[in-house]
């Protein structure tokens, strides 16, 4: 991994909400690598985030359920004032999804995705505001490429991760005059995260993943390293002109 060295001299901390799950690990790795004091969060996989923070000397915070306003509140408020703000906020978070036709969801599976992914973002940035506006910092979401190209039985999470990129631009257009940054990035398949979990699940089968890889231009899967580049450059100076944007890496699929 090239050293860039992109943040240290920012004062405060990355915050990346999700870091025990492979994009977020990844995340935390690469920012760290480039010069990064990072705090992440986690809700369940304690031992995972106890040898993640050993591994690149990051600070695991107390697990936190995004969804619970309160405590998303005071995890990023505290973590502000233990380690002198936050420069940049990542959203790396949500849970497994299903692979399922949509006629087999039901409204109140539906709903709670909405809650476990849209609403927990909000909950996330909500508090963050004052102080990203403080560090004129950046916002940065993982979302999905299914927002732009659908593969069929993806709308549970396409749905949910929709709505987070529609947060994310009308948040760009608000918060700009305060000199911070939203924008996301949208992965495509990948050999880890969701992805390397339906694949493990059999919900993504050899026949289906021949038909996926025949529609991406590369003609490969990417990996959790590739997100987190992307990641890192656009909450760098590196991409200090670029807001409200969806990155898409996906080895050409959304073309």
């Amino acid at each position: 991994m090239e050293d860039f060295e992109d943040f240290s001299d920012r004062p405060g901390v990355a915050f990346v909400a999700g870091g025990t799950g492979g994009i977020g690990a990844a995340v935390v790795r690469t920012l760290a690598a480039r010069g990064s004091a990072v705090v992440f969060t986690y809700r369940a996989g304690r031992e995972a985030a106890r040898k993640l923070a050993e591994e690149v000397k990051a600070v695991a915070a107390p697990a936190v359920d995004l969804t619970d306003e309160e405590a998303t509140a005071r995890a990023v408020t505290g973590t502000a004032e233990a380690y002198g703000g936050i420069h940049t906020l990542v959203y790396a978070a949500g849970p497994h999804v299903p692979m399922r036709h949509l006629s087999r969801v039901s409204p109140g599976e539906y709903r709670a995705q909405l809650e476990a992914d849209a609403v927990a973002f909000f909950n996330l940035v909500h508090p963050a505001l004052p102080l990203l506006r403080a560090s004129r910092g950046s916002v940065v979401a993982v979302t999905t490429v299914a927002t732009r190209r659908f593969p069929v039985r993806d709308g549970l999470s396409s749905g949910a991760k929709g709505a987070v990129e529609a947060v994310a631009r009308a948040l760009a257009a608000e918060e700009g005059r305060y000199g911070v940054r939203v924008n996301c990035v949208a992965p495509g398949m990948l050999t880890d995260g969701i992805a390397g979990r339906l694949i493990e699940s059999g919900e993504l089968d050899d026949a289906a993943l021949a038909v996926t890889r025949r529609n991406i231009p590369l003609r490969r899967f990417g990996k959790a390293a590739d997100i987190a580049e992307a990641v890192s450059f656009l909450a760098s100076d590196r991409a200090g002109f670029i807001t409200g944007q969806a990155l898409g890496v996906d080895g050409g699929y959304s073309v």
